[in-house]
């Protein structure tokens, strides 16, 4: 399924993400992260060391990257393994789904 905006969703399931169980824990760091990137900003102001900047630039994608593995092994563990365990075609489907992602991610 595809949005206005040209993001694809995945169709509404009954079963709950595969981030699920660890929900609260990829939105505290996320919130975290939140409050690093105005950190960053509030750095930029007062015009601080362009270094200390980057150095705090690179710590917040690290931390995003982090999250990001983190939905994604959920990903796998929960949806993925699912689909395989019970729909051969929805298996393929999420198989599909996760090679995209990865190529996203990897950039290739």
């Amino acid at each position: 399924m595809t949005t206005a905006a040209g993001q694809r969703h995945a169709p509404e399931h009954p079963q709950a993400p595969g981030y699920a169980g660890h929900k609260a824990d990829h939105l505290a760091r996320l919130h975290k992260i939140e409050g690093q990137i105005r950190g960053i900003s509030r750095m930029v102001t007062p015009d601080r060391y362009c270094i200390d900047v980057l150095t705090q630039i690179s710590a917040a994608n690290r931390a995003l990257q982090e999250v990001a593995l983190g939905l994604l092994d959920d990903h796998v563990r929960g949806c993925v393994t699912n689909a395989a365990r019970t729909d051969p075609t929805q298996a393929e489907e999420k198989f599909a789904e996760l090679t995209a992602s990865l190529r996203r991610a990897l950039r290739v």
